[in-house]
């Protein structure tokens, strides 16, 4: 039987050379390309999927975050990030929100197809350069991000990214003031002070790219 794709990647040019890779394989089919977190989610509930290819640095809602809310909606999809963070917190988040496989971008060419056949059997994938973190370690695996919710991240990754109140509440249909109070809330948990600070923060820990 033929497997179904889905590549969720801001940038075009990683899309496309994923679906070359991908598409000299006679079973596996692309059946659709996301890109953004929150494009990828919709994508995954009107498309055929049985993997989905994911990165972790994309607006609007970031790769691990999507993942969480696909695999709440569809656990039957088997996720693979393909990020360029290699640090201890983003694997354990990453798998933390039901990623099956995880690879690191610009040695992963070799690796994603083997990766899909892996996560197809029921198996987790650890790519090159990719250290599953041991047990006793979890507990320094761990983000400060996880102090959140899943609202008040959405919320930071908006922030961050420049978007002004008004238009959060639009976007994550909220009451007109209420982001600022989101944003009041965040920065107290994180015990940040000011936007530069909760900018860097975002790129340090995933939640945005540095574009």
């Amino acid at each position: 039987m033929p497997i179904n794709i889905l590549i969720a990647d801001d940038h075009a040019i990683v899309r496309i050379g994923l679906r070359k890779i991908l598409e000299a394989q006679q079973e596996i089919i692309v059946a659709g390309e996301a890109a953004d977190g929150r494009e990828a989610i919709a994508l995954s509930l009107k498309c055929p999927c049985d993997v989905m290819i994911m990165d972790i640095a994309m607006p609007g809602i970031n790769g691990i975050d999507a993942t969480r809310s696909i695999c709440e909606g569809r656990p039957e999809i088997r996720i693979i990030i393909h990020s360029m963070y290699d640090t201890c917190e983003h694997i354990y988040r990453a798998f933390q929100a039901g990623a099956r496989g995880y690879l690191l971008k610009g040695v992963a060419g070799d690796e994603i197809v083997p990766a899909i056949r892996a996560v197809m059997r029921g198996e987790l994938y650890y790519g090159k350069g990719v250290a599953p973190p041991a047990p006793s370690d979890h507990s320094h695996a761990k983000s400060p991000i996880d102090r959140l919710t899943h609202r008040e991240r959405e919320v930071l990754q908006l922030v961050v990214e420049g978007r002004s109140s008004a238009e959060i509440a639009t976007i994550l249909s909220l009451a007109e003031k209420t982001p600022e109070v989101y944003r009041c809330r965040i920065m107290k948990k994180l015990g940040i002070r000011n936007t530069p600070a909760l900018v860097k923060f975002a790129i340090c820990h995933g939640v945005t790219s540095l574009e």
